[in-house]
């Protein structure tokens, strides 16, 4: 499942580990390699053609087991990760369902035409900037609350997740001492499926959270979810895939050592959004096809004893 290398990736930043929705726009001067010009946001939204969901669509259990590997820093090159949580679950969708997972993102454009579009970077606000120096990839944004809890369900089929992901503690300002728990709420129903082709990429960055407050609760996300869509030489062969590159590297801070994670169909990467410093490696060959959404959770306000995800 995983690969550990000590080539250095082709490109730098200068803000390292701060949030994707924050390296451009907080530091237009990085390196010589990013663009000199100053990015132009663009305020966005997304809508989506109504798309059917089949009954049976995730529905039953898989036809082999979900399982679960946890990602032991201390075994590989990035051994200061140590205790930050990142699972790689195997089997979650058959290749059949990931096709027609791809299928109804497309149909859900708005562009039937050109239904893949550049992937933007988010800066905050509802703004976004195109950065394709950065980021260079194509995207369909698809909100579909069915489909994000039918693929936690599949998910929650591995042993232990559900147990794991049940609460997440941030640590509260100095001055007020302890820590802020939260409790697992949903999949957020934003997806966001990408397309990567030869010579595409998403350069080194961390993913930031996303909050909401919906009648006075608080949510936000503290997990990334990848899923991915189509097989990938180094898991599969030759023979049986045309896909080179691509992979989900985790960087040491100097991003000179690595730890990567290949796509394979119906694979899912969940990981911890802060400090851990990643990348979307270059495709080699063939074309990459990954969905990302986030776990949202909900601040507890008073006492998180007897928590549980069905609280």
């Amino acid at each position: 499942i995983l690969r550990s290398s000590s080539e250095t990736p082709p490109v730098t930043l200068a803000t390292r580990l701060k949030p994707a929705t924050r390296t451009i726009i907080a530091d237009t001067t990085t390196t010589a390699t990013m663009s000199r010009r100053q990015p132009v946001s663009t305020q966005t939204s997304y809508v989506s053609r109504p798309v059917p969901i089949p009954d049976d669509f995730l529905a039953a259990p898989p036809p082999g087991p979900v399982t679960l590997s946890h990602v032991d820093w201390r075994t590989t090159k990035l051994p200061e990760n140590a205790g930050r949580y990142a699972v790689v679950l195997d089997n979650v969708l058959t290749q059949d369902e990931c096709a027609q997972l791809l299928r109804m993102a497309e149909a859900s454009a708005t562009d039937a035409q050109e239904p893949w579009q550049p992937a933007m970077v988010n800066v905050g606000g509802g703004f976004e900037i195109l950065e394709p120096e950065y980021r260079n990839s194509d995207r369909i944004i698809w909100d579909e609350q069915t489909v994000v809890d039918r693929l936690w369900q599949r998910c929650a089929l591995a042993s232990g997740l559900r147990e794991e992901l049940a609460h997440y503690d941030t640590v509260a300002r100095p001055q007020k001492g302890g820590k802020t728990p939260w409790k697992f709420d949903r999949f957020n129903k934003r997806m966001r499926f990408l397309k990567y082709q030869k010579g595409q990429f998403f350069r080194p960055h961390c993913d930031g959270p996303y909050d909401e407050t919906v009648d006075g609760r608080v949510f936000r996300t503290h997990y990334t979810v990848h899923l991915y869509l189509n097989d990938s030489v180094a898991e599969v062969g030759e023979d049986n895939a045309d896909l080179v590159g691509g992979a989900t590297s985790f960087l040491s801070t100097d991003e000179n050592r690595k730890v990567d994670v290949d796509p394979k169909a119906g694979r899912v990467l969940i990981f911890q959004h802060s400090r851990l410093y990643h990348s979307g490696d270059d495709v080699v060959r063939g074309t990459k096809y990954t969905v990302r959404t986030d776990i949202l959770y909900e601040l507890v306000r008073e006492t998180r004893e007897g928590l549980s995800l069905d609280d």
